[in-house]
């Protein structure tokens, strides 16, 4: 058994060191094959080029792969997973978040039989306002995608090398990996983990960007959003033969001319609101196609140095 830890970083100079140092100390506790860590530089501009260059020559079980400019998150951990060697591989963040002494509980519950083991965080450090939106998130992905993805599942986990083959068949640019590791399928379980607090530095994941991969995610498993413009466009279809039946009537039979000037104006305002919305939602799936068509890799890859490169 070789266990291959890929792991994505972004200008985490102040993290690095003490990540591969907890990362080594955890592999040498794991009897097995040569392990490896496979570091992915997602473009950093501080030192940690540098620090992974020294750390690839004084470990030979450090390899680091350095890509071209900031590819984004989910780029790099794909970059990760297409370079890997190991039976077993495990993807986790570079912040110390997920942390390296969880490992070892992975590997004893795949040991059981199951082919994918994910993180589910029990704790979070991150505000109120923010634990509010993974929550609210996440129930809505469970009941709108097409496919059970776990709630409350990040990108820490580990898979074995049958669920990497089916991940890398799906060659999607816009990518949600866990999503892609619940289409998967095989025998997959929830490990719960605490998540820890960031161990340095400053989180690269802006509102904006976390915005986008949420988006990425409900577009790239549900038709939902498409389906409710068409909800709701049959709903106010009923609405306006309602409200015409009731119009003939109370000419005919009333002798009364139905008024409402205000209430014209605040429905149409709100259905050519709706109207754009929904347009912009049906764009936002032609912009995923037009991404789809044009076929350009995901990441390129500027330099892998390590021990067998």
């Amino acid at each position: 058994m070789r266990l291959s830890i890929t792991i994505p970083v972004l200008n985490e100079e102040q993290v690095l060191p003490e990540l591969l140092r907890r990362v080594g100390a955890v592999l040498d506790t794991i009897l097995g094959g040569r392990h490896e860590i496979l570091m992915i530089d997602d473009g950093s501009t501080d030192r940690t080029r540098e620090m992974l260059l020294a750390a690839s020559e004084m470990d030979p079980r450090v390899r680091a792969i350095f890509l071209s400019r900031n590819f984004g998150h989910q780029a790099a951990i794909t970059a990760g997973l297409d370079h890997v060697t190991g039976d077993l591989i495990i993807a986790m963040d570079g912040d110390l978040q997920d942390q390296p002494e969880d490992i070892p509980g992975f590997i004893a519950a795949q040991e059981e039989g199951y082919d994918v083991v994910y993180a589910v965080r029990t704790m979070r450090k991150e505000g109120i306002f923010l634990r509010a939106c993974y929550y609210l998130f996440y129930r809505l992905m469970t009941r709108f995608s097409h496919i059970k993805v776990p709630p409350d599942a990040g990108d820490f986990a580990l898979i074995t090398r049958r669920v990497l083959t089916a991940m890398k068949s799906a060659p999607e640019r816009n990518r949600y990996l866990r999503g892609l590791r619940a289409w998967a399928g095989f025998r997959q379980r929830p490990f719960p983990v605490e998540r820890a607090e960031r161990a340095g530095g400053q989180s690269k994941y802006s509102y904006k960007a976390l915005i986008r991969l949420a988006l990425d995610g409900l577009f790239a498993f549900s038709t939902i959003p498409i389906r409710a413009a068409m909800f709701l466009g049959a709903c106010g279809v009923g609405v306006a033969v309602l409200y015409s039946l009731w119009a003939v009537f109370a000419k005919v039979v009333l002798n009364q001319s139905p008024q409402g000037f205000t209430a014209i104006i605040l429905v149409v305002t709100f259905l050519s609101g709706m109207n754009l919305f929904f347009m912009g939602v049906i764009g936002e799936y032609v912009g995923r196609v037009y991404e789809e068509v044009k076929a350009r890799p995901m990441y390129v890859v500027e330099r892998i140095v390590g021990s067998g490169s």
